[in-house]
């Protein structure tokens, strides 16, 4: 397969109000949609169309709730630059299964379950928080 960088290229713009953003994103939701059987021959996944096209609608609900404009540039820009660089075959398929297919959230854990492994994350700072 050839690859055409400016297969999918887009110029940047800025969503002019809150019913154009929602509707670039409709847009980009099934530019992935679509792609989703290309993508499957292309990296050769061993799973089907119907599991990326799941998989993808989680990724597109985890931000659903996101209301802030300029978050919702920011988050428009990145899937097109995802959807093109995927497309344009510059990725591994090893990130295909790790970005796109692998769920992120963590199981909910009580109180107990975090006590007997013997930490506890909500209480830990991240190194380069900067507080003491």
């Amino acid at each position: 397969m050839t690859t055409i960088p400016s297969r999918l290229a887009q110029m940047t713009r800025i969503s002019s109000s809150r019913t154009e953003a929602r509707l670039r994103v409709i847009d980009l939701y099934r530019a992935w949609v679509r792609a989703a059987p290309e993508i499957c021959t292309i990296y050769a996944l061993n799973v089907t169309p119907t599991y990326l096209r799941q998989s993808i609608r989680q990724k597109f609900e985890q931000n659903r709730h996101v209301t802030d404009q300029r978050a919702i540039e920011v988050l428009l820009l990145k899937g097109q630059q995802e959807l093109q660089e995927t497309l344009n075959c510059w990725k591994q398929p090893d990130h295909i299964y790790g970005i796109i297919l692998q769920n992120n959230q963590r199981p909910h854990r009580t109180f107990l379950q975090k006590f007997y492994e013997g930490r506890d994350e909500d209480a830990v700072l991240p190194a380069a928080s900067g507080t003491v």
